[in-house]
């Protein structure tokens, strides 16, 4: 592995509130290694999900066998599928028993959860596992940023069913290069 741990954002990074680390990972990178080789993507778009009262989170009506990881310490993945054919990735953040969680929407040159998570082979068998090297999926900090970025705040995409207010919080960070 090919990874220097002052550059890992761990579970000190991870473990403050979930709209604090999603903007702050935006710039940074998510590493993979695949087949010996570790590859490294900037983080350009992900999506926060805040707690039991934010109705678009699975943690929204308990505890389950699904969503049990959210309850856990930051630092750890979420990785469930949607519609029956994709991988998504998430991050749990937050103290313990608080379920909040990042979902990783787009890198650079690859936009979209699904597309992510194809292109960096994740399936569930990631699920639960640390953010670390040794599991082959983690997080590092950019040794330098881009100079100009910018940052869009906009509604998380396809959460209508989460009501009106929920549907339209700016919980959708974007990185603008």
């Amino acid at each position: 592995m090919n990874s220097d741990s002052r550059n890992l954002l761990d579970s000190k990074f991870l473990n403050r509130p979930v709209l604090t680390v999603a903007e702050e990972l935006l710039g940074n990178h998510i590493c993979r290694e695949i087949e010996g080789s570790v590859e490294r993507h900037i983080i350009t778009e992900v999506e926060a999900y805040d707690g039991h009262e934010d109705k678009a989170s699975h943690a929204n009506k308990g505890k389950t066998p699904r969503n049990a990881i959210m309850f856990r310490p930051a630092g750890n993945w979420y990785i469930y599928l949607c519609y029956g054919m994709h991988w998504l990735l998430n991050i749990v953040t937050g103290p313990e028993d608080y379920p909040a969680a990042i979902l990783f929407r787009g890198i650079k040159d690859t936009s979209g959860p699904g597309r992510l998570t194809k292109r960096l082979q994740i399936d569930k068998s990631q699920n639960e596992k640390p953010a670390t090297p040794q599991t082959g999926l983690w997080l590092e900090s950019a040794a330098v940023k881009p100079q100009s970025i910018h940052i869009e705040r906009t509604p998380r995409i396809g959460i209508s069913y989460a009501g009106e207010y929920w549907a339209n919080v700016p919980y959708r960070f974007i990185l603008k290069i």
